[in-house]
């Protein structure tokens, strides 16, 4: 708040009101921090030779104490008065006083000003004195007894009343009866001295702890200096005002000896109550802090499940028809947030098309979470999906999180969602209809943000008429549907993911130069694939592993498509083709090795070498069949369907 600033003339309308003032006053500018005005008190407390109070920075005045000076002036603009003891300024000597700074705030001028006035912490200590000498002088020879003995401990007791300079103080006799209050004290407390002199005090200012329980006075740590002799020291407990209203507090109870005798105790105090909130401010966000820790621990730990998976791809693969289709689909629904249901055979890569709609999608900052839900055994989908708190059962030796909350903000892939207990369904239902639930043994509601991709191989319409499943469900998770087209339906695809899974296969063995061959694709393209596109990346693997010499070993079991069931678009080996068919075999074949070389025709790594060929002949081939990069172009590698 405070800067430095070239001097400026002050506002002669103030300089008569500090001018009259006993205590030394200074008149700032809040917004540029110049001191306006400064009466005879005040230089004489604060001015050196070589510095004029007047249009000077009150940083210099508290030279190391910006921050502090700022909350101050903070607190008498919002408080329009406030008082701190923490402030230190330079008197003229060059030293450190001990003083009590009032600030006002003054209305009278323009732009925000304070009034800042000192009070000098030991000519008011001084003055204390002897004013309470004065009153015990009146009050007869026994009261001055009492006062010397007092000002004899006040001596003894030199280091104790220094370390307690503008904190509360108060007295208590070995009956627990108030001695003497401080003004720091009273302002506390909110009690006049008179009010508190001869009563109780642990009765009047300590009676409850701070969960509001009775606080038995012979558990006081107060009263328990004057009963065993010993300091007692205390960080975190509770005074309470006249009013009724408790503050924390930090005490010191110090035992008094008259003559060896357990006289009473001193009893020192400070208000803690912003650093209370502060440490429980602290702590709610180190717990804030311990959740977050915990939930990434566990999308940590939910992510190297999945790499354990092996799931080597990431993208879709494949040109033919029903891959362009699928791609428009997913394109078309990852921009909202509907629902969407795969289905298809096993191994066609459901779970593939699912990360494609997340990571096109808006939530592509949140994890995609999967539950396989055919892997789930039957009394445990509930803890899987929502979650339990220790104790909730028998094994649930910690509070899980569930996938529908690790999954807030994100998306829930619901794999073999078919498998779902009948039972269960009821309640994923209501967590898709009003986004809540509760956790296992716990009656708290909680609430997630989670879009739900479902995939099944199962016919679920014919679930539902078979009492298998909710229709309500079905028509909740089957509002944009996407068919995974088995893989003996895009055969134009399978030399594309052949070289994907080889290439993959290829940098996990750490085996360089393994290739297809023509007759290798015409294999893999006459096979059925009832394990469609994860039969295939076993084949390659498998194949991989056998090759010797670079060339491959490709095993596939008896039995391949039949001439009536397939249009066979790469023919076997030996077939009657027609000029047409070689045309097409010739362009499958050559688009192949151009995917496997990255589009390099020449080269010992080109696609002429892999087909053993020259490349000017390749060259001459590409341009009779009218081939281009965008026919050849595939997906980079590591993304492929599943």
């Amino acid at each position: 708040m405070f800067r430095e600033i070239g001097p400026v003339s002050a506002h002669p309308q103030t300089t008569w009101l500090f001018e009259s003032m006993v205590d030394a006053a200074l008149a700032v500018d809040v917004l540029s921090g110049r001191i306006l005005a400064a009466n005879e008190q005040a230089r004489r407390l604060l001015a050196t030779p070589d510095r004029d109070l007047v249009e000077s920075s009150i940083i210099a005045i508290f030279p190391g104490q910006a921050a502090a000076l700022t909350v101050f002036t903070e607190a008498v603009l919002h408080k329009g008065s406030y008082w701190t003891r923490s402030l230190t300024p330079l008197g003229a000597d060059g030293a450190q006083i001990h003083v009590e700074c009032i600030g006002s705030r003054l209305l009278s001028l323009p732009d925000p000003s304070i009034l800042l006035t000192f009070y000098d912490l030991e000519q008011r200590h001084r003055r204390d004195l002897d004013a309470q000498a004065d009153d015990h002088v009146r009050g007869g020879i026994a009261e001055w007894r009492r006062t010397e003995r007092l000002f004899q401990e006040i001596e003894r007791s030199n280091q104790l009343i220094l370390r307690a300079a503008g904190e509360g103080i108060f007295g208590v006799n070995a009956e627990g009866k108030t001695t003497f209050v401080n003004p720091a004290a009273e302002a506390m407390l909110g009690w006049e001295t008179g009010e508190l002199i001869g009563r109780d005090m642990h009765a009047s200012v300590h009676h409850h702890r701070p969960d509001g329980s009775h606080y038995p006075h012979q558990q006081c740590p107060i009263y328990a200096a004057f009963r065993d002799g010993a300091v007692h020291h205390v960080e975190d407990e509770m005074f309470f005002r006249k009013d009724g209203t408790g503050f924390w507090v930090a005490y010191t109870s110090t035992p008094i000896r008259d003559r060896g005798r357990l006289a009473g105790a001193v009893i020192i105090f400070r208000d803690i109550s912003q650093r209370h909130e502060a440490d429980e401010r602290l702590r709610a966000a180190l717990a804030e802090v311990d959740r977050l820790r915990e939930r990434l621990q566990r999308e940590n730990a939910y992510l190297q499940e999945e790499m354990a998976l092996e799931r080597n791809h990431r993208g879709v693969i494949g040109r033919s028809g029903a891959i362009r289709k699928i791609l428009s689909q997913v394109e078309l629904v990852a921009k909202t947030d509907a629902a969407v249901l795969v289905t298809g055979e096993s191994g066609t890569g459901k779970e593939l098309i699912a990360s494609a709609i997340h990571e096109a999608s808006t939530r592509n900052a949140r994890p995609l979470i999967r539950v396989n839900c055919a892997a789930i055994p039957r009394e445990l989908f509930e803890s899987e999906f929502f979650g339990h708190v220790r104790g909730a059962f028998t094994g649930a030796l910690r509070d899980r999180v569930g996938r529908f909350e690790l999954a807030d903000g994100g998306t829930l892939f619901l794999d073999e969602v078919g498998e779902i207990p009948l039972e269960l369904q009821g309640k994923l239902l209501r967590v898709l209809q009003e986004g809540q639930f509760e956790r296992v043994g716990e009656e708290r509601t909680r609430h997630v943000d989670v879009r739900i991709i479902a995939a099944t191989n199962k016919d679920l319409r014919r679930e539902v008429r078979e009492g298998r499943f909710r229709e309500d469900l079905y028509f909740r998770l089957d509002v944009f549907p996407i068919v995974s087209v088995p893989l003996r339906e895009r055969v134009e695809d399978i030399p594309l993911l052949a070289l994907h899974f080889l290439s993959g296969a290829g940098r996990k063995l750490k085996v360089e130069g393994l290739t297809l061959s023509e007759g290798d694709v015409q294999k893999l393209c006459a096979y059925d694939w009832p394990g469609n596109v994860r039969e295939l990346q076993n084949v390659i693997e498998r194949a991989a592993i056998l090759a010797r010499n670079g060339r491959l070993f490709i095993a596939l079991p008896e039995g391949g498509r039949s001439a009536a069931a397939s249009p066979a678009p790469v023919p076997l080996s030996g077939a009657i083709l027609t000029e047409a068919g070689r045309r097409e075999r010739d362009r499958a074949s050559i688009l192949a090795a151009l995917a496997s070389a990255g589009g390099r025709v020449s080269g010992p790594n080109g696609a002429a070498a892999i087909l053993g060929i020259p490349a000017t002949t390749l060259a001459s081939r590409i341009k009779t069949l009218g081939i281009s990069a965008r026919d050849w172009t595939a997906p980079a590698p590591g993304t492929a369907a599943d």
